[in-house]
């Protein structure tokens, strides 16, 4: 007989199992269920009281950097406002440090220095052009970029004092800077009349990015320091 149930069919249950539905195994189900979910109880507890400590240090931790990430994209949105390219302008003034809580004298100076990497660029591309010999409007522009690199350099030579790692503007100082990147300007626009009269036009497009990229960084730069004072008067500084 009991060859018989060993071999019965799935799903089919003999008369006597039929009779008899087990309480003691339903009973003891419910046990453990009871046991799993007070077990569960306590571990929200107690992981709720250790996270208390935490939870209550967060929020403001959290406020001051989203406060102070807020300040900063503020500052440069209405810095790069008074610019013609706005969007090139946010782009590279966003990479300064937010830590050193930076003023308007930092922001120039990365705008300088954006403008010198770009026209360093320029320039090292223009010396690896095949016709670069046998182009004279090609060998002037690489006259101008030195003297566009010069301008810009003295700029922001002019803003650091002392050791060189303080910043400060005067009256003079943005007189002075607004006329070297003017004059880096008119470089950079007189190269561009040379290649138009020679009909040269920048087959790579790398030099024609490298080429706009320059172009809008000096400009931007231009105008930051145009609207200087205005700007300080915004932050309530004076300019000296």
């Amino acid at each position: 007989m009991e060859s018989v149930n060993f071999f019965k069919g799935y799903g089919k249950l003999s008369h006597l199992e039929s009779q008899n539905p087990r309480p003691r195994s339903a009973s003891a189900a419910i046990t453990i269920s009871a046991i799993l979910l007070f077990t569960l109880v306590i571990g929200f507890t107690l992981a709720a009281l250790l996270l208390q400590p935490i939870n209550d240090k967060d929020p403001t931790d959290s406020a001051s950097a989203s406060s102070l990430s807020s300040n900063l994209v503020e500052s440069i949105k209405t810095i790069c406002n008074v610019t013609r390219y706005p969007d090139s302008c946010f782009t590279a003034l966003s990479s300064l440090n937010a830590s050193t809580k930076p003023d308007l004298e930092a922001f120039l100076d990365l705008s300088l220095q954006v403008a010198i990497t770009h026209l360093s660029d320029l320039s090292s591309s223009f010396k690896s052009l095949n016709d670069l010999h046998s182009q004279p409007a090609l060998k002037d522009c690489l006259t101008l970029f030195d003297d566009a690199l010069s301008r810009l350099n003295d700029s922001v030579s002019a803003m650091k004092v002392g050791t060189g790692k303080e910043l400060m503007l005067t009256k003079e100082k943005i007189s002075d800077i607004q006329t070297w990147i003017s004059a880096a300007m008119t470089d950079q626009d007189t190269c561009n009349d040379g290649l138009e009269e020679m009909g040269w036009t920048a087959a790579d497009e790398v030099v024609k990015s490298q080429a706009q990229g320059c172009k809008e960084s000096i400009s931007n730069s231009l105008a930051i320091v145009a609207n200087m004072q205005n700007l300080l008067q915004k932050c309530g500084r004076t300019m000296h």
